[in-house]
């Protein structure tokens, strides 16, 4: 099996190195110092693109019917290319009961792609005013 991990930034050496995940909801899945990667090719372009300079918080959206992954709370993309890397499932392991794998290991990409944001914004939407209101509520409590 195949997995994907998006960056909004061109590797630097060869592997990409475990790292400290966050989320301001803090669900433990999410909190791992681990390579995080996912099965689902579009969730990572997504991840990537909610990670680009002028993105201020945004998130995948967990629902099963959604046909856009992410959603960004505040600001938007800056920049003009975001990287995926296809990765062996080898040294992952599933969390979750979603589509999320981590390795504490660092990982070697099987292969590296640019790709042009402006082709993938449909994977992306703005927060409806309720998410927002929901996102700053959670932004105070953790802060």
């Amino acid at each position: 099996m195949k997995l994907y991990h998006g960056s909004p930034r061109k590797l630097e050496g060869k592997r990409l190195l475990p790292r400290k995940g966050r989320d301001v909801f803090n669900r433990p899945d999410n909190l791992h110092k681990a390579v995080y990667a996912t099965d689902v090719k579009k969730k990572a372009i997504a991840m990537s693109i909610l990670s680009c300079n002028g993105v201020k918080g945004g998130g995948l959206d967990s629902s099963k019917k959604s046909a856009t992954p992410g959603i960004i709370y505040k600001g938007f993309p800056e920049q003009e290319y975001v990287f995926l890397h296809t990765l062996s499932s080898k040294g992952f392991e599933k969390v979750g009961e979603g589509h999320q794998f981590i390795s504490k290991k660092p990982v070697e990409p099987i292969k590296t792609e640019k790709l042009r944001v402006s082709d993938y914004l449909y994977l992306i939407r703005k927060a409806s005013q309720e998410e927002i209101k929901k996102w700053n509520e959670v932004i105070k409590i953790s802060s």
